[in-house]
């Protein structure tokens, strides 16, 4: 993308110099005659760059600078002057200058400091870019579910996010334990620093110990150079340890000792190595029965245990099934380019009364097929799969009376209306038939 640069400077040769420079160079300038008619392009526009000289007639640099900061905090402003002092320095980069340039401008210079602006905003874009999407992501209130499971889940995500304590998830696979961990993380203190996740089922068994804490160069046939263990390497941040039963018993012992001493060391080193690293453990495993059939260290278990966050099987929280299965379509409809506006009555039921033994994941991938494979505009009970289809004729809500099974089924399909429409209430609830003051008392009624 060209950069866009105004020039505000009284006098017209190194106005129209500066600007003819800056035009060679590829960028699209604008110039202007005094602070007055500068102040009046940046009510009109946003500009990546302010040059403004300090001294001009109608209003002075620091004036422009002021209005540029008001119109947007992006613009990034160069103050130039001919009478210089320390203290006009200071005053213009406390008033947030980025640079201050002494006359008589020397062009080369010019450029130089204009593409280290630019490159300084790329960098601070990217930045808040990567931040803004890791909080989308990882904010636990952006976890999709309404459901009192689910609530329960948030609020206890909130109350260890800023502590050092170590927490364990249980839940079976599928249920989202490495997306709970990650909140924690990125909610807490720790959230800027890093975060490592290891599969401890994953790791080759003779290679437990080298993953999880180090080893220097020469200890073993393949280690030909020093490495660091997970709980250095996210030193001041966190390790997920997933699968936590898995690793093998004769390893457990030392993974104890390294959680409660808060030390490690790497193997074929003399020397223990301080860390300052939150851990947070996840297992789909019964930890109190693996240790009933000596699996399982318990000294170990209540050491990870001293939080445990269980996680509700999609059995538990069908409430949920329809904003997860439309999360899903939005994803997926933007992914594979495959414009799907929504799903059908027939098949959201269908898909709520299905039992997902394979969790939220097993529904992300019946959703992202359907996506894939499907015909139409919305997502009908042919585009799900055979066994998903037959479990219609058992749909239930698992409500005892009449009232409270209609209840259900009407907020459900209010949610799945209002997901077809992106949350037009207005055309929701034409498509319901009813006026939108009757909707929004439903709505309000229902939690929704």
């Amino acid at each position: 993308m060209i950069a866009s640069i105004l020039i505000a400077d009284d006098e017209e040769e190194i106005r129209n110099s500066l600007s003819m420079v800056l035009k060679d160079e590829g960028y699209r300038c604008t110039a202007v005659a005094d602070g007055a008619s500068a102040i009046e392009e940046l009510k009109e526009r946003s500009y990546d760059i302010l040059i403004s000289d300090l001294k001009m007639p109608h209003a002075d640099g620091i004036e422009v600078l002021e209005e540029a900061l008001t119109r947007s905090s992006d613009t990034l402003t160069i103050i130039i002057t001919a009478h210089a002092t320390v203290e006009t320095a200071i005053q213009a980069l406390r008033k947030g200058a980025a640079d201050y340039i002494l006359k008589p401008l020397d062009f080369d210079e010019v450029i130089l400091r204009i593409e280290n602006l630019l490159k300084q905003k790329k960098l601070v874009q990217e930045n808040k870019y990567l931040r803004e999407q890791i909080d989308q992501e990882f904010n636990f209130n952006h976890i999709i579910g309404e459901s009192k499971p689910m609530k329960e889940v948030y609020r206890m995500v909130k109350r260890v996010s800023d502590v050092n304590s170590n927490v364990l998830i249980t839940g079976p696979s599928g249920t989202g334990k490495e997306l709970v961990a990650r909140a924690i993380h990125f909610n807490g203190k720790r959230g800027s620093k890093p975060f490592i996740a290891i599969n401890c089922g994953a790791i080759p068994k003779d290679l437990v110990e080298s993953e999880l804490f180090g080893h220097k160069k020469g200890a073993f046939t393949g280690a030909i150079s020093d490495k660091d263990g997970v709980f250095v390497a996210a030193n001041k941040g966190t390790v997920f340890l997933d699968e936590v039963g898995e690793i093998p018993l004769n390893q457990q012992v030392n993974l104890l000792r390294v959680i409660q001493e808060r030390e490690v060391k790497p193997i074929g080193s003399n020397q223990m190595i301080k860390f300052d690293t939150r851990i947070i453990a996840a297992t789909n495993k019964d930890l109190e029965e693996e240790i009933e059939k000596g699996e399982f260290r318990e000294d170990l278990y209540y050491r990870l245990n001293v939080v445990e966050i269980p996680l509700p099987t999609l059995q538990e929280r069908k409430d949920d099934i329809p904003l997860l299965a439309h999360h899903f379509l939005k994803k997926y409809s933007k992914e594979l380019n495959r414009p799907v506006k929504g799903i059908t009555s027939d098949a959201m039921g269908a898909l709520i009364s299905f039992e997902w033994k394979g969790q939220v994941r097993e529904l992300e991938n019946i959703i992202e097929r359907a996506v894939l494979l499907g015909s139409d505009d919305y997502i009908t009970l042919e585009d799900l799969p055979g066994s998903i289809q037959e479990s219609k004729g058992d749909f239930s809500y698992d409500a005892d009376s009449l009232e409270d099974a209609v209840q259900t089924f009407e907020r459900h399909h209010i949610i799945s209306v209002l997901k077809r429409t992106d949350g037009n209430k207005t055309e929701a609830a034409r498509l319901l038939g009813i006026d939108p003051s009757t909707l929004y008392r439903k709505m309000e009624r229902m939690g929704i």
